[in-house]
């Protein structure tokens, strides 16, 4: 039970980083590459992109 609410955790900052990756003011390079990362490496990604994407 404990996996799926993590999992589902895990889920809804991947939506919010692509989200906010995707409105923001970026090119549309920098925006497909951050995408990409927090695509396949969500919780890495994520953190990644917390610390050195959004400015």
């Amino acid at each position: 039970m404990e996996l799926g609410l993590l999992g589902l955790i895990q889920l809804a900052l991947v939506i919010y980083a692509v989200l906010k990756i995707a409105g923001s003011a970026a090119g549309t390079g920098v925006k497909v590459v951050w995408i990409l990362v927090v695509i396949v490496f969500p919780l890495i990604g994520f953190i990644v992109w917390l610390i050195f994407g959004p400015r």
